[in-house]
């Protein structure tokens, strides 16, 4: 992300609309990101401590395609079944959807060493690192 509220944070592009599309007549994106990282970890850490240093804070927002930057990396994350345009159109709902998110990510963080490919592997360590700038 390059402006606005969620400037520098990483997201996901969940669904793309080249043309536009309803009210938004601009090529945009709905996007699950990250707004708080989960925080260091070692081997000495306990499960508790693990656990509680492993939280995430997502976000999910439509996005202007002049407002993101790709990258290289992919990430093996499945979004697709949790976001949809019904969803975000109704406030209560999309905190429903950013709690299901939450789990999603906070799950995906917990098991990274499950990913087969090694280069959506780098793609998920990427994800949930903090970007340095």
């Amino acid at each position: 992300m390059l402006n606005g509220r969620f400037a520098g944070r990483k997201a996901i592009v969940v669904r793309a609309f080249d043309e536009g599309h309803g009210d938004r007549k601009f090529a945009h994106a709905i996007v699950a990101g990250i707004d708080r990282y989960p925080r260091k970890v070692t081997r000495a850490m306990g499960k508790n401590k693990l656990k509680k240093r492993s939280k995430v804070k997502p976000f999910v927002k439509y996005v202007n395609y002049s407002h993101i930057m790709p990258t290289r990396y992919v990430a093996d994350i499945d979004l697709k079944k949790v976001l949809d345009d019904d969803v975000l159109a109704n406030p209560e709902s999309r905190v429903e959807s950013r709690k299901t998110i939450k789990k999603v990510f906070e799950e995906r963080y917990l098991n990274q060493a499950a990913c087969k490919s090694e280069k959506k592997a780098a793609g998920v360590s990427f994800f949930f690192k903090k970007l340095r700038f």
